[in-house]
């Protein structure tokens, strides 16, 4: 993966009077979050990272849904309330890049999303927003795609990514059993989706392993 090579397809992204927003998608433990701030941290302050893990569901409304035990799968994730931030951040009045926009993150160790750990300044153009679904072809992620202007798929084989997972769930608190079931049972079935909407991306980057 060249950084500097992905950096500068980035920046042709650039658009006239608005920002830009460019997605990465692909299964849990694929690295999106690892280049999305590789990306950032390489652009500078021309461009902002966009988790859509800020948009998971509270516990409280997980519990109220009876999808706990289903953390992290399509339907756990506020859809709409995601689209809606790309809106504001590319037409109207966030579409201003002089306008400073607050954006929610997820805390794993406190296993809920926080308000605005991150912040889209003044100036920058292009907003880096990844997340397992924003290719997939269903209610609501369809809406947020129309809002991007390139999907990449982040992807790593599935080995790779299972230790990634295991380790991922172990430090976070579970035994070895309940994150060999967590990734068995929940992450599993979201790669899977995941992985139908693939075709649906501009161009498949490979991640280290």
């Amino acid at each position: 993966m060249d950084l500097d090579a992905l950096a500068a397809d980035a920046r042709g992204l650039r658009r006239a009077g608005r920002r830009a927003v460019l997605g990465l998608a692909g299964p849990p433990g694929a690295g999106k979050s690892t280049l999305a701030r590789a990306l950032v941290a390489a652009l500078g302050e021309e461009a902002a990272y966009v988790p859509l893990d800020g948009f998971h569901l509270s516990n409280a409304q997980l519990d109220r849904l009876r999808l706990r035990s289903r953390k992290g799968s399509e339907p756990s994730f506020d859809v709409w309330g995601y689209a809606a931030l790309l809106r504001r951040l590319t037409a109207g009045e966030g579409g201003d890049p002089a306008r400073e926009v607050y954006v929610p993150d997820f805390d794993r160790g406190l296993d809920e999303p926080v308000a605005a750990r991150h912040r889209v300044p003044p100036g920058a153009w292009l907003i880096v927003t990844e997340g397992n679904y924003l290719a997939c072809d269903l209610p609501g992620w369809r809406e947020a795609r129309a809002l991007m202007d390139d999907v990449w798929y982040v992807d790593a084989a599935d080995a790779v990514r299972d230790a990634r997972l295991m380790s991922r769930h172990t430090g976070h608190g579970r035994t070895t059993a309940a994150a060999r079931a967590w990734v068995d049972t929940n992450d599993v079935p979201n790669a899977t989706l995941v992985l139908a909407s693939r075709e649906r991306c501009g161009r498949v980057i490979p991640a280290d392993g």
